[in-house]
């Protein structure tokens, strides 16, 4: 399975699953450069993977459905009147198959009610899994609280933080340096964080994507995955996990 990234809006990331002569998207933004990968690769769409019901995550359903009727809209049952064209209602546990892979169904709320995700195991055990985790984990960030609680979203996270260091994260927006911007002021005596903002600013100077992160390096320098550290802690001025979350997730929002 090849993953392709594509671009969209001012900072959103869509992700084309491609195998052979079939496709599946993920959490299509705009239709139009979906349609444009799909005639390059000579791929059918098969299946579009929604992982929330945000105008930015499912705005191009309809008019890739229009040109691939067949196609199964997958999403959170808890979505259900939400995702333009659902056909599949899905819980956390559930499976589903893309050409020989699988993808467990994680359920992170939080970020909306009915967020999900989709992790893709590795079929060898030195290949990455993939996690499509759309807006509930960033690189070096996580998703705001538009409809969930501090305890709901670190349950969430703490999901996506049980997964192995080389899974690689496919978060559908490109706001990593804003993101480790904000993590210097809280945790700014993170060597591994002062490493990896420099690479990041480096990287987004040469205008290259920061997309996929790897969850090992989001564990040691995102301080939404790190709520249980003595530094965090002593940011927010707490230890129990949630309130040091929503401590750290409440000045985010203001920075």
């Amino acid at each position: 399975m090849q993953i392709h990234r594509i671009n969209a809006w001012s900072d959103n990331y869509i992700f084309l699953l491609h195998a052979g002569s079939v496709a599946a998207v993920v959490d299509p933004t705009e239709a139009q450069p979906v349609l444009d990968k799909l005639a390059a690769l000579g791929a059918e769409l098969i299946a579009i993977f929604n992982t929330h019901h945000h105008g930015d995550h499912v705005g191009g359903n309809r008019q890739l459905l229009e040109q691939f009727p067949d196609a199964t809209v997958y999403a959170s049952e808890a979505d259900q009147g939400r995702i333009p064209g659902q056909t599949v209602f899905l819980n956390g546990g559930d499976t589903v198959e893309f050409c020989d892979r699988t993808a467990t169904v994680v359920f992170v709320p939080g970020h909306t009610r009915g967020h999900i995700a989709y992790y893709f195991a590795p079929i060898e055990d030195d290949e990455p899994g993939e996690l499509f985790c759309g807006d509930t984990l960033f690189a070096g960030g996580c998703g705001r609280l538009f409809e969930g609680t501090p305890d709901q979203m670190v349950n969430s996270l703490n999901k996506l933080r049980q997964l192995p260091d080389n899974t690689r994260i496919w978060c559908a927006h490109e706001y990593t340096l804003s993101n480790l911007k904000f993590a210097i002021t809280v945790d700014g005596q993170n060597p591994d964080l002062q490493n990896r903002y420099a690479q990041v600013q480096a990287a987004r100077q040469r205008q290259e994507a920061t997309v996929p992160s790897l969850l090992g390096i989001e564990k040691k320098t995102n301080p939404f995955l790190r709520w249980d550290q003595p530094a965090l802690q002593a940011t927010a001025k707490m230890k129990d996990p949630a309130r040091v979350f929503g401590r750290i997730r409440g000045m985010k929002d203001m920075f």
